[in-house]
This record gives structure tokens, sequence and C-alpha cells, in this order.
């Protein structure tokens, strides 16, 4: 069911409710409905540099399955924002990569503390050592975990600038190695300082690649199996068609800029790239949490462990980070006393699970730097679901 109505405002409401399967909504339900729309109303009614956001709540423990959406998609057109539309998730595929890779280890086809030299092309390889890394010392585990020491080309201005000078430049990945070894200076041994790094994700997609002998969006889309999970709108803008039946992005913002006329290849190779929705990534998360991603259950455990270190690095854009936060493309953190698994992306997308409650839940809002809106989207998410539970 959906509801449209409009405010004085002008804030458009769109929200899908799927609740137990009864001839009508009762009362309860139909509030709790009102306080996740709401939730989702407050994160932009007072950010205008905000226009769109959507939410989607999946907790069986209070017989809920919600998504709704305020504002717009398109400024130029005003498109609705719908929670259906897809989105350019960025650094939420680093889950994706990073559930791949534990696959593979899996299926005994690579170690995670194999020298990362191992799954490399020799071109790859050269590049590291010529600027004064060791392939043979860093290894998959480091790369998962941003603690291989590794410059981050994505968190520099000069990139940005390159970025926004020339739009539509079709970005390699080799590319970009070569711009992280160029840039900047490692950060530290590998083990010994934790960084938050693209760089290292970029890696894990040549890995897959090396390994599997498919490109990095078959072997992905293979060995998390979207179709098995119902991931039926996500896909690698660029490197795969857009599924069937599945509408046009949405519009999401950075520094004033559509991210839609910047070329996808600059956050496409494992770092980013993935396009879904909030629905799908909702989805995903409840699959990686309660076995349904992995052979072996004790997979998860290895994914939510992570390497001691001596110290962080600097900030990542402006952020301070924290000492073993970062597991396997998973944050840990903790929102009103709840341990919480997720993980966010630079264009404003996150994605969460909240193991006590068996809650997994995605929210979008189409601006880059929009972290707050989401915090607040989550944390008030929460609340919710924790009140109304038995």
């Amino acid at each position: 069911m959906y509801l449209n109505s409009r405010t004085a405002g002008a804030i458009v409401l769109v929200a899908s409710l799927v609740i137990a399967r009864r001839p009508a909504v009762d009362p309860p339900a139909a509030t709790v409905a009102n306080e996740l729309q709401n939730i989702v109303n407050s994160a932009i009614a007072e950010r205008e540099e905000s226009l769109g956001a959507a939410l989607h709540v999946d907790a069986p423990s209070i017989n809920l399955n919600w998504e709704g959406a305020s504002g717009t998609a398109d400024p130029a057109n005003g498109q609705l924002m719908t929670p259906d539309l897809p989105v350019l998730v960025a650094s939420n595929t680093k889950t994706f990569i990073s559930a791949s890779i534990l696959r593979l280890w899996e299926q005994g086809r690579i170690g995670l503390d194999d020298p990362i030299a191992s799954h490399l092309p020799d071109e790859y390889v050269d590049l590291l050592s010529g600027d004064g890394y060791d392939p043979e010392a860093i290894t998959p585990r480091h790369l998962l975990t941003h603690t291989s020491g590794l410059f981050d080309f994505a968190d520099t201005d000069i990139y940005t600038e390159e970025i926004l000078s020339d739009r539509r430049h079709r970005w390699t990945r080799i590319e970009q190695l070569e711009s992280a070894m160029e840039w900047g200076d490692p950060y530290g041994p590998p083990g010994e300082v934790y960084r938050y790094c693209d760089t290292g994700y970029i890696l894990l997609g040549e890995v897959l690649e090396q390994v599997t002998g498919q490109t990095m969006s078959e072997a992905v889309r293979e060995l998390v199996d979207y179709d098995r999970l119902g991931l039926r709108s996500t896909w690698f803008e660029s490197l795969e068609p857009r599924p069937e039946g599945v509408p046009n992005l949405a519009h999401q913002f950075w520094l004033g800029v559509d991210v839609t006329t910047i070329d996808p290849s600059q956050d496409l190779y494992g770092g980013g790239g993935l396009a879904s929705t909030v629905g799908d990534l909702a989805r995903f998360f409840r699959a990686l949490f309660t076995g349904e991603v992995f052979e072996d259950p004790a997979t998860l455990d290895t994914m939510l462990s992570t390497v001691e270190v001596e110290r962080v690095g600097p900030d990542y854009f402006g952020s301070e980070l924290t000492m073993g936060e970062y597991r396997m493309g998973v944050v840990m953190t903790e929102i009103d006393g709840y341990t919480v698994y997720r993980h966010g992306g630079f264009f404003g997308t996150t994605a969460a699970y909240v193991p006590e409650l068996d809650l997994a839940l995605s929210a979008t809002v189409n601006r880059a730097g929009s972290g707050d809106e989401l915090d607040e989207m989550l944390a008030g998410a929460i609340e919710v679901v924790a009140t109304d539970r038995p």
C-alpha cells in the first residue's frame, strides 16, 4: 500500500507497509508506521540541502517489514523519492566485496594470510614495490580490515579536483592504484596502523578477478548469490546492465554536483560501485547475519574479527577513526546501548543489523555528507522497534 500526501512545507511523503496477513492494519501497527514515517520526514525537513530520503525497516519481532520515503529524487522535474528507487551505495559495496572474498576463503581458493603478491598481476606488484610497500607482507586480511598501511587515493583534494574537472573521465583500477602511489606515502607497515582506505578494496576487487577468472561484478553476483537472496535491484553501475524493471537511479549530490553526471568509474572497482535500494541493502544485511550467505556459520565470526594494531592513522575526510571499530567490511558500533553492525556509503547510504533486536535496516539521503540524518534515522528506527517489541 502506498500513501501519498503533501504537507504545507511541500514535503512529499511516500510509504510502503507490509504488516502480517490481515484484512486491515491494526491501530498499534499503524502507529509504528506513522512513527517511522515521521522519522524519515524529520531527517530532511530542516535541511534544505537534503532533498530526499528513504528508509527500510525489517523487524520480525514486531511483525514489521516497512519502507518509506520523503522528499524528491530529482529536483529538476520534481520526481518523488520512493523506496524502490536505486541509488549509488558507494562504500556499502565493501561489505559485498568482503563477503565474496570470505566465500572464496570458505571454498579453499584463497588464504586470508596469503601474500597479496600471489593474487595480483605483476604490474600491480611492481607498482606497490616501487613505492616502498611489501606485497609479500600485505595480506587479504590486512586489506579487508584497513590495516595494510596503503595510502588512500580517494581521500585527497587532488582526486576530488580531477573528478570534478572532467566528470566523464573513465577511470581504471590501475590508474587509481598509480594515483595512490604518486599522491601519498604509506601510513605504516602492514598490521601496525588502522586507516580506512579505498585503495585496499580496489585491490580486493582485482583479487576476486584473478582468483575466479571472472569479472568482479560476475564474481560478486555469483558468490553472494543475489538471486537466492532476492536482491533484484542490485548491480554494478556501468559494469552490468540495470536489472529489468528497476527504475533509473535517484539523483544524489556531492558538493552541489549531481552524481549521475559523473562517470561511475570514479568509485567502481571494489571500494564502491554498486547501485541498490534500501530494501535490497536491508535484505543483504539480514541474510549476512542470519546464516544465509556463508556455508559455515563460523565464517561470520571471522568476518567480525579484526587486526590488533598499534595506532590509528590520519582522519578520514575530516573524521576521526576509532581503534577496533572496523572488522571485515563491517563497522561495529553502539546505538542507544545496542550493538550495531553497519556500513555506510559516501553518497548518503547506510545499512545495519542489530542482533539483540533481530533488526535489519537501511537508509539513504540523496546527499554526500548526510551522516547526521542517516544516524538519526537509524537511531529513531531502533528506538521504535525496541519500544514496540513484546
